[in-house]
């Protein structure tokens, strides 16, 4: 019966050590980080890893259950993952432990919160960028295609696969900007 702790933030810049402090605190054996976003299970390597780990009798600690996941779906999913080998989650911050019923109430309610949040802030960010759409200050991001280059060299008799590679750019995206079809 092992104490696996998982610690996660979502961006490069974010520190993880107050996490795993607490988790080493909890008497986790070994502790798996990554900085990854919550919002999707995919491309987060280490938390595959320590659920392929889990047997009958571990438990996976987290400080909170956001740091688990950001969505109900993908949450239900990872600990009936959890709860299908035997395992059992726990969080450090919140009275949270899959090995009771309250414990689940409460993880479930935990959960739909964390999404709402999540949507939230998707909404408050989509209105920002509509008004400084409106605004003129936001035009998104710089094109990385040199659209002029494509069509001189096109029009020099340049083929698409030595325009891409000249470019250093995908040769689907030249065929794209020329109205052509490889």
């Amino acid at each position: 019966m092992a104490l696996y702790g998982y610690a996660r933030v979502s961006t490069v810049d974010q520190d993880l050590s107050i996490q795993v402090q607490k988790l080493k605190e909890a008497g986790c054996s070994i502790i798996r980080e990554e900085k990854v976003s919550g919002t999707s299970r995919e491309g987060r390597k280490e938390l595959e890893t320590l659920l392929a780990f889990l047997r009958a009798g571990d438990t996976l600690l987290v400080t909170r259950v956001d740091r688990l996941a950001r969505s109900v779906l993908d949450l239900q999913s990872i600990v009936k993952e959890i709860k299908d080998k035997g395992a059992d989650l726990r969080a450090i911050d919140q009275p949270i432990e899959t090995h009771s019923a309250a414990g689940k109430c409460f993880l479930d309610m935990l959960a739909v919160f964390s999404e709402f949040e999540t949507n939230l802030r998707r909404e408050r960010q989509l209105e920002g960028i509509a008004k400084a759409k409106a605004e003129g200050v936001y035009k998104g991001r710089k094109a990385s295609i040199d659209v002029e280059a494509i069509k001189t060299l096109a029009a020099d008799g340049v083929g698409p696969s030595e325009i891409a590679r000249r470019l250093k750019i995908g040769r689907a995206s030249v065929y794209r900007l020329l109205g052509k079809s490889p």
